[in-house]
């Protein structure tokens, strides 16, 4: 009998093992994000929110809400994905945009998505900002998952 029951705790031990080793691998395989993003938008509101939801999700978020303090803190090759908003006060986003590609190292590419809640008319885009046609736009409002997939698919290319 004590061998049976000695068997038995040594089968439970193995399930065990089993799982533990199984919930491992699970946590491996879902491990969060470590991109890092700068996130310049004039809406603070929008920022904290953005910003929580992407940390949720594993990146490190980086917020201005005045264009000009993001240039001055911008450091060439730090940064995974720019996350810009279109219609800012200060300045457009695609104007810095254009700022941040001179502040970059030549050569290195800059990844960026424009989000923005008003209408985007494409053909002035692609006559303006030719290099930036077919890139990443985002419109608001969006939920968090859905700007987790899309910065990710982004981060792909």
């Amino acid at each position: 009998m004590v061998i049976y029951l000695q068997r038995e705790e040594d089968h439970n031990k193995e399930i065990k093992s089993n799982e533990n080793a199984s919930n491992t691998k699970k946590a491996t395989t879902t491990k969060k994000s470590s991109y890092r993003i700068l996130f310049v938008d004039d809406n603070k509101d929008i920022l904290l929110t953005i910003q929580n939801g992407l940390e949720s999700y594993g990146f490190q978020v980086d917020t201005f809400a005045n264009p000009y303090e993001a240039l001055s803190s911008f450091k060439p090759d730090f940064y995974d994905l720019v996350l810009i908003d279109i219609k800012m006060p200060q300045m457009s986003g695609f104007e810095f945009h254009q700022e941040l590609r001179k502040k970059a190292a030549y050569g290195t590419e800059i990844k960026a998505c424009f989000i923005t809640a008003y209408e985007v008319y494409f053909e002035t885009l692609k006559q303006e900002f030719p290099e930036l046609y077919g890139g990443c736009f985002i419109r608001k409002p969006i939920k968090i998952e859905d700007l987790v997939t899309r910065i990710n698919e982004e981060l792909k290319h």
